[in-house]
């Protein structure tokens, strides 16, 4: 690796020269033999293909066999609204076939840069593209890193690594650190290597090109988006598994059909004119389109509250997110570097105190060298966190620099851990020393305590440090300020028999509501796991600030990653609610891990390092801030950045989820009805004729089954489902009695139809047929009200809280009654008039699903689970 390797060993590996860089012509052979410095270009599938493939859904080819049948029977109206639902189907699918190739895209876009390299002993800057290996690249504040570099010089270098590595502090290189050649490192802590579109924010360097376009750091992650197979939700999943069941139905029917009108010697051709009804009774045409406008209206709320969804099915699939991994820097925290603390006089202070001691809050912004202006920050964001903390404590910057200004600077080392810069003042000059505890402390012989200048004894250090300790351990980081006055600018006397001043505490403070956004989430039983670059100690304690994790037993670094196999990954995931110093490749085994366990998994992020794992993850989850990669990645954008806004995305997805499972046994109930109806009569029946004509089946599938159901994707939200636990990934849109209530509501369905043609068979055929017609239909409206609540009576839930389904179910019966009492509907559908004791035998009938429906709700055991699981909870 070539953090592991000296300068020496690099130029002989790379074969290039670390002071002169390579030949024009070296570097153009190089170019033309290895290729640039540019990410791969995935080939992408021609719009005819991916239209093709949207067609390999086996409920899309039961579709278009319904839709054959309907030419065949005469149906083009029937035919027509099969294939405008395939064709809006393949039309959602087919955008969201270009999501990786628009991530790839935005890579791309990150790379195209300048360089500035040595060739042939000349500087010049050429494109970014055109780098190659063992190229000598020169940086400077401001500066993309335009390939990952082993950095042969370093002068106060800091590269911002956060959107590569998770780290939100700075990262201080240095060319000259040496690693041992049997040493693994993550890379956050190679301090000799610069990445790739990282972002050099103070000083400058040089450095030999090691890696460059695919083979980089940001070209391996550009390789997990094309290599990463194409995800199936738990709905598609359970959609596609009642699609091979309905297919295999159908056909199971016909052949029963035909075998019976052969027994029977019935007519050959009624009975396939039946049969083919049947089986188009079979297949609930209305299911795909009930399950788009599902998502789509979902959508339509969710964007109300700043989440957009980018996937329909992404919708549905949040509502059954059992872990959210997230990032830290950006998502849980402000992603600024802010003052929350000081100590001063032997206390600690939070900094809503105002400071009183003008040494603290002018020794700390004197001591600086970022650049801060109304137009914004420019440099360290620990020394712009100062600065800011400063003004907000009556420093007025312009009369400061006059009334002190810089003489002369130590600046800051990595070994050292601290700088000091020297300011006039009137015939003297004073000295501000800012660094880290351990490096300025002893270098202390006095301190300033409540305006005088006392001598430093142990007990007075002891307490310092017991403070600075109480502050790291709140996650903060800890900076110490000491001054003296000095007489000349001899550097000798800068840093020695310094006086303690005060310290300040700093953090990448969390946003605000992430706390009560994760106990809700934990309400819900959806566990968080917070992923980040931040050493464990550092993640542990904002972990137990947000009610993350509060041990480190809970924390899993990525050198402890290493040594676990997949499968003991997948248990120790069980225990995690944190993983430190991790690494792009990291979050992506953790989602795997977390699914390897039949988890439901949503990845939060905002940087190009999330990219991967938003894909990987059953719902990638970008803030709307973010980098162009992770939002182009995702399946769902925080626009407002808003950690809290995935939970109310969480209570749409799940609600949508059950309006889903209620259309889907509304339609297959129904649609056994009519199969019952049907198949029951032509066996029971012999002599008889047929219940119900094809057409009348058709009427029935596309009028009375679909509008109901489409009208149940609009049921309110149900006011308990964030007081129950996620779904199990494996559970089938039937469990918890499901299939029960299906089959036994279908049967009832189907039993009070032949009771109907038996009643209507006492007049004649055609009103037989009517009143089966009528009965059949009128109690699938009534039925649709009884899917109001799988668990709730419809009068608890509120009889006119869904107004659609309202109208359909007054509208549905209008219809019905229209289609008995006008000529032409007469004609058409073959019905007869009926009489008042007719219409109360079909009424009656009708209603009396409501009354079966309403007294087994009161012994249900889902609806007592569910109540039991709310009080546990």
């Amino acid at each position: 690796m070539p953090y592991r390797q000296t300068i020496q060993e690099l130029e002989a590996a790379t074969l290039t020269n670390a002071r002169e860089g390579l030949s024009e012509k070296e570097a153009a052979a190089r170019l033309q033999r290895f290729g640039g410095n540019e990410l791969e270009k995935k080939k992408e599938a021609s719009l005819l293909k991916k239209v093709a493939e949207q067609f390999n859904d086996p409920m899309i080819l039961i579709l278009i066999l319904g839709a054959v049948i309907s030419v065949f029977l005469h149906e083009v109206m029937d035919s027509v609204i099969i294939v405008a639902v395939i064709t809006i189907n393949a039309l959602i699918g087919v955008f969201q076939e270009y999501r990786a190739e628009k991530a790839l895209h935005a890579l791309e876009k990150m790379t195209a840069m300048k360089a500035l390299v040595k060739r042939d002993g000349q500087l010049k800057q050429i494109d970014a593209a055109e780098l190659v290996l063992g190229d000598l690249v020169f940086l400077e504040a401001g500066n993309f890193v335009p390939a990952d570099l082993r950095l042969i010089e370093t002068v106060h270098l800091k590269v911002e690594e956060s959107s590569l590595t998770g780290e939100s502090v700075p990262v201080d290189k240095d060319a000259s650190a040496r690693y041992p050649k049997d040493q693994t490192l993550p890379l956050a802590d190679q301090k000799n290597m610069a990445f790739s579109s990282t972002i050099v924010l103070d000083g400058n360097a040089a450095g030999l090109v090691v890696a460059t376009g695919m083979d980089s750091e940001i070209g391996k992650i550009a390789k997990l988006l094309q290599h990463e197979e194409k995800l199936l939700t738990p709905l598609q999943r359970r959609l596609a598994e009642l699609s091979k069941v309905l297919g295999a139905l159908s056909v199971i029917i016909c052949a029963a059909i035909f075998v019976i009108a052969i027994i029977q010697k019935r007519d050959l051709f009624e009975m396939l004119l039946t049969s083919i009804s049947l089986a188009v009774a079979a297949i609930p045409e209305g299911l795909p389109a009930v399950v788009t406008i599902s998502l789509a209206l979902g959508v339509q709320k969710m964007s109300d509250h700043h989440a957009i969804a980018r996937k329909l099915h992404a919708v549905e699939t949040l509502g059954q997110v059992s872990v959210i991994c997230t990032d830290k820097t950006g998502t849980l925290t402000q992603n600024r570097m802010t003052v929350v603390a000081y100590y001063l006089n032997g206390k600690i202070q939070s900094s809503s105190q105002k400071v009183t001691e003008r040494r603290l809050k002018e020794g700390f912004y004197l001591c600086c060298n970022a650049k801060l202006d109304a137009s914004g920050a420019i440099g360290d964001p620990t020394e712009v966190a100062l600065m800011r903390w400063a003004l907000d404590n009556s420093v007025d910057p312009a009369q400061i620099v006059r009334q002190f200004p810089r003489v002369g600077e130590i600046p800051f080392d990595s070994r050292r851990k601290r700088m000091s810069t020297v300011h006039q003042t009137g015939l003297e000059k004073i000295v501000y020393v800012k660094g880290a505890l351990e490096s300025v402390l002893p270098l202390c012989t006095h301190l300033w305590q409540d305006g005088r200048r006392m001598e430093m004894t142990a007990t007075l250090r002891r307490q310092i440090e017991e403070a600075a300790a109480q502050m790291a351990g709140e996650a903060l980081r800890v900076l110490v300020l000491a001054t003296r006055s000095v007489a000349s600018l001899d550097e000798n006397q800068f840093e020695t028999r310094l006086c303690f001043v005060g310290m300040a505490g700093m953090i990448d403070p969390p946003k605000e509501g992430v706390k009560e956004a994760i106990e809700l989430a934990h309400k819900a039983g959806i566990d968080v796991v917070m992923i980040t670059g931040d050493h464990p100690e550092t993640a542990l304690a904002i972990g137990r600030k947000l009610g993350i994790a509060q041990s480190l037993s809970q924390v899993l670094t990525s050198v402890q990653m290493q040594d676990l196999s997949d499968d003991q990954l997948a248990q120790a995931c069980q225990r995690i609610r944190i993983v430190a110093r991790a690494t792009p490749q990291d979050k992506v085994r953790i989602v795997k891990a977390y699914r390897l366990d039949a988890k439901i998994v949503a990845m939060t992020g905002d940087g190009v390092n999330d990219a991967p794992s938003l894909k990987q993850a059953d719902v990638g989850i970008a803030m709307g801030s973010g980098t162009e990669v992770s939002r182009q990645t995702s399946d769902l954008i925080l626009a407002d950045d808003n950690f809290a806004t995935i939970i109310n995305a969480v209570e749409e997805g799940r609600n949508i989820y059950l309006n889903i499972q209620k259309a889907v046994l509304y339609l297959l109930s129904c649609n056994l009805g009519e199969i019952t109806t049907l198949f029951l009569a032509i066996v029971l029946m012999p002599i008889a004729p047929a219940p119900l004509s094809a057409i009348q089946i058709l009427w029935i599938n596309l009028v009375t089954d679909a509008f109901p159901a489409l009208s149940l994707a609009a049921e309110p939200q149900d006011p308990y489902i964030m007081d129950q636990k996620p779904r199990d990934a494996r559970e089938s849109l039937f469990a918890n009695g499901g299939w029960a209530f299906m089959v036994l509501n279908g049967l009832y369905i189907g039993t009070i139809s032949l009771v109907a043609f038996k009643y209507g068979s006492s007049y004649d055929v055609r009103t037989a047929h009517t009143m089966t017609f009528m009965v059949l239909s009128i109690a699938q409206l009534f039925h649709s009200l009884n899917l109001r609540s799988l668990d709730h009576s419809i009068f608890k839930v509120g009889i006119f809280r869904n107004k659609l389904l309202l109208a359909t179910f007054v509208i549905g019966v209008a219809l019905q009654v229209m289609v008995v009492k006008l000529p032409i509907f007469q004609m058409i559908l073959k019905t007869a008039p009926l009489d008042w004791a007719c219409w109360g035998i079909v009424f009656g009938l009708s209603a009396s699903l409501i009354l079966i429906n309403e007294i087994s709700k009161l012994f249900n055991p889902v609806n007592h689970r569910s109540h039991a699981n709310s009080r546990n909870d």
